[in-house]
This record gives structure tokens, C-alpha cells and sequence, in this order.
């Protein structure tokens, strides 16, 4: 009874798209935009298949993504848990959406297109950190892009908090999960020295 069904109730219960949020959409790259992703060291990439849909953190330290032109957006796959959820998904299904965030800023930019897997030897050259390559480049094809309004994160507070007592850790999460069998307490003690060997 209580559930939204159709387009016609959902849009009954809002008004109309403030003007600026339909202005703000371009379909490239402009050189404000381009900026603001050139700025930014941290992205989620949203991705979709048969199974469901997918979010990841993707983080550098410079930017994240490289632009080669205003309807391509380039980002190296670094280490990770080889998990690939990203990257099947691509592989399977092009669509791709992409938030860029920049440490104290309330905005982010957002960018829907369509990408691909690349393992083109040249591209993967190209990204080189520290002797090290990545083992694709995902290869965005710009559909859209625009920033979202401010009032999540300053809802949220989400730079200007103190850190939050009792958050569970990372190796307080695996113990719970393989029911102590891994992660705890030295889990968390080593993560960090055993990640920074691991980053590229």
C-alpha cells in the first residue's frame, strides 16, 4: 500500500527539478569540470550486470583519473583483493557511473557514460608509478556530467567530524564473518605496513 509503483505517484509527491540542477549537465568535459576531476584523488566507480550492481573506491596519490580528451575519462586498476567486480561487470555490461570527491570540498562530480577494459600495452605504460603498471585501464566514454548539490555532505559533516568511538575495524569485520578463524586484532595492527608495500 505504501509502496511507490509508478513515475506519476513518485513525481506527486516532489516539485518540479530546481532550474540549475538541469543547467549544470553537460555532455563533455568542460574545462571547469575537467578542473575539478584533475583535483581529485578519489572516486567511487558504480557498475552494473546480471548478478546486481557494484560500488568501488578507487584512490591515488595524485589524481585519480587521467583525462585524454573531453569525452574520455582514463582510470588505472591498481592493486587491489583481486576480487574484479568492477571489472567483470564492464566486461559484461558498459555502463559505468562515477562520483568524484575532493577532500573538504561539499560538492561532487558526477559522470554516467560507458566504458571499456583496456590492456593495451602502451596505456598501461603510461600510468608507470614507482616501476610498477597497472593490469588495465578502465576507459570511460563520457555520456554526462555534472556536480551534485552540496546538502549531503553538509547534512552529513562528513570532513569537519571527529572520528566516531566503537566503529568496527576491518579485522573485527573478517573475525565476525570466518568466525574468528581470521582477522582480529593483529589483522589490524599489520594492514597498514603490509598495504604500503602493496599500493601499485
Amino acid at each position: 500500500m505504501w509502496t511507490i509503483t509508478t513515475l506519476e505517484d513518485l513525481h506527486s509527491l516532489y516539485g518540479e527539478p530546481a532550474p540549475a540542477s538541469l543547467s549544470k549537465v553537460a555532455d563533455r568535459l568542460t574545462p571547469l569540470y575537467t578542473r575539478w576531476i584533475e583535483a581529485s584523488r578519489f572516486c567511487i566507480v558504480s557498475t552494473v550486470a546480471e548478478e546486481g550492481t557494484d560500488a568501488s573506491p578507487r584512490g591515488d596519490d595524485g589524481p585519480v583519473a587521467r583525462i585524454a580528451d573531453p569525452k574520455t575519462i582514463l582510470i588505472p586498476d591498481w592493486r587491489g583483493n583481486n576480487r574484479l567486480d568492477t571489472l567483470r561487470n564492464l566486461v559484461r555490461d558498459p555502463r559505468i557511473s562515477l562520483m568524484f570527491m575532493i577532500t573538504g570540498e561539499k560538492n561532487v562530480v558526477r559522470v554516467n557514460g560507458q566504458a571499456v577494459v583496456s590492456k593495451d600495452p602502451a596505456l598501461l605504460e603510461s600510468f608507470e608509478q614507482r616501476g610498477k603498471h597497472p593490469a588495465t585501464v578502465i576507459v570511460i566514454d563520457v555520456g554526462e556530467v555534472y556536480f551534485q548539490c552540496a546538502k549531503a555532505i553538509m547534512r552529513s559533516g562528513l570532513w569537519g567530524q571527529e572520528p566516531i568511538e566503537g566503529v568496527p575495524t576491518a579485522g573485527d569485520l573478517i573475525a565476525e564473518m570466518t568466525k574468528g578463524r581470521a582477522g582480529g586484532r593483529e589483522y589490524d595492527a599489520t594492514y597498514e605496513k603490509n598495504a604500503k608495500e602493496r599500493m601499485w
